[in-house]
């Protein structure tokens, strides 16, 4: 007994000077590793990493005048966007807009790191906040890197002879960042054995089979969804197809500006609040429609059912034009053949503007609500019968199962597909509103939304790229912070349902 106990004393022991080992270590490590992230953040942030040497070359070779066009000799990643904007330089803006770009990232990863180093303890793993050094490490030699890369770039593609230099410093920040990374490795390697976490490499070792399975869908997505994002290079130039995507006018933020010009409030203003309509009552009547067809006993009748209601899906914007029109038109429409067979006035729906959100919310959802459904009646049907059947023996109704059992339980799909739904809160039905109101001067006030307006747009203006694309950046901007905003309130209440 006693030699157990002896025994038991000293691997305690043993685990407590191991993590002692660790923690003092790590305390040291976290405090250097904190001090180059901050160092590089601020350096980033204060210096003038890209320099103009030899202005008399730029005046020879590109017929620029610095001080005449309001040009500096010195430049961080933040403003050099304002030298190829006023140099007229369309050839490195795309490059400095990516330097521009991964400075934002590099500087919120030291941040994050920062933040995250403030909660480290010697009571539960660190993994993640010395995996939140590392990416910040990386990020910081990256950009650092990158700048080099652009001011050999600069002078190649625009034959000047060492013109663009950039400032020491950064071979400054790349070795303290390699500092930084490997003493983060450092601390990290004990703690990954101690809680038995592999590393990215050793994972990769053991599930190689699992990797290689996902190359396909990791390439279908480069090529589709990420290559592409390329073009949105045309938000911020004047595209001419002499010069092409990668040479023509860098105008910054000209194309964005024109939209804001026109009314932008009222466009969003009208494209969210439909949004929102649709999504809350939506998912509203999808829910009720979906518990209700799982509620009909009569499989004929329920099939029925499912038909009729997943029919208007099918319905083309196209034709649905020809049914509202049929339907409201002053002088032959149903609804106004109706209201004067039971002797009461006309009502002229198109040129009135008040009637025409509650027209388009239902047409909406009579086209889109049968289709809805059927996520929720899947997520239904998939419910455990035995909780329906206690909840019956326990004496409950219809209607307490619902509330009780079901409602619950269609918690997570709802959030889920609500979350979905978020992310193109600023793309509106462009199908529903163009074909169904068209080119009605009289009710842009109230059903113009933001697709519908730049379709108008793009056709008077069909060479600006620019300005179609600008919109679009705008939206897909608009809706993934509305996606983060969410995702990060349902994770505060439960990281179950959140998407990340």
């Amino acid at each position: 007994m006693k030699k157990a106990n002896k025994k038991s004393v000293t691997q305690n022991d043993g685990v407590d000077s191991c993590w002692d080992r660790i923690y003092g270590g790590s305390k040291l490590g976290i405090w250097v590793s904190q001090a180059v992230s901050l160092l590089t953040t601020l350096l980033f942030i204060l210096i003038k990493s890209i320099k103009i040497k030899d202005t008399a070359q730029i005046l020879s070779v590109l017929k620029l005048d610095m001080l005449g066009d309001g040009l500096s000799t010195s430049y961080s990643t933040f403003n050099m966007l304002s030298f190829v904007h006023k140099s007229g330089f369309g050839v490195l803006g795309f490059f400095a807009m990516i330097l521009f770009a991964i400075t934002i990232v590099t500087i919120v990863l030291n941040l994050n790191y920062l933040i995250k180093a403030q909660k480290c303890s010697n009571g539960r793993s660190n993994i993640k906040i010395y995996e939140a050094g590392q990416y910040a490490m990386v990020s910081n030699i990256a950009l650092s890197i990158l700048i080099i890369a652009y001011c050999i770039y600069s002078n190649k593609v625009l034959g000047l002879v060492n013109v663009f230099s950039f400032s020491f410093l950064l071979f400054l920040i790349i070795i303290l960042s390699i500092v930084g990374f490997v003493v983060i490795k450092y601390m990290e390697a004990p703690e990954r054995r101690l809680y038995k976490e592999p590393g990215f490499f050793k994972e990769l070792r053991k599930n190689w089979v699992l990797f290689v399975l996902l190359i396909p869908a990791i390439l279908f997505f480069a090529v589709n969804s990420y290559l592409p994002m390329a073009g949105i290079y045309f938000a911020f130039e004047k595209f001419n197809f002499r010069d092409g995507l990668w040479t023509s006018p860098f105008v910054m933020f000209d194309n964005f500006e024109y939209i804001w010009k026109a009314d932008l409030l009222k466009l969003v203003k009208n494209t969210v609040l439909y949004n929102i309509v649709f999504i809350v009552l939506g998912h509203i009547f999808k829910i009720f429609v979906a518990i209700l067809i799982s509620q009909l006993s009569c499989k004929w009748f329920k099939r029925l059912n499912q038909t009729l209601i997943f029919m208007p899906h099918f319905v083309s914007y196209v034709l649905l034009n020809v049914i509202v029109y049929n339907a409201l038109t002053y002088e032959t429409g149903a609804v106004n053949t109706f209201l004067t067979s039971i002797g009461l006035n006309r009502i002229d729906f198109y040129n009135t503007p008040g009637y025409w959100p509650f027209i388009i919310v239902f047409f909406e959802l009579w086209k889109g609500v049968g289709y809805g459904s059927v996520v929720y009646l899947a997520a239904i049907l998939g419910i455990d019968k035995t909780y329906y059947e206690a909840a019956e023996v326990d004496g409950a109704n219809i209607f307490q199962q619902i509330r009780f059992i079901t409602l619950p339980l269609l918690k997570p799909t709802f959030i889920i597909l609500v979350l979905f739904s978020l992310g193109n809160i600023m793309r509106g039905q462009f199908d529903l509103f163009y074909q169904v109101v068209g080119n009605n001067g009289l009710l842009y006030n109230t059903t113009d939304i933001f697709d519908t307006y730049v379709y108008r747009l793009t056709m008077t203006n069909p060479l600006n790229n620019g300005l179609g694309t600008a919109a679009g950046l705008f939206q897909s901007i608009f809706g993934f912070i509305i996606i983060l905003i969410t995702n990060f309130i349902v994770k505060r209440k439960n990281e179950d349902y959140a998407l990340f």
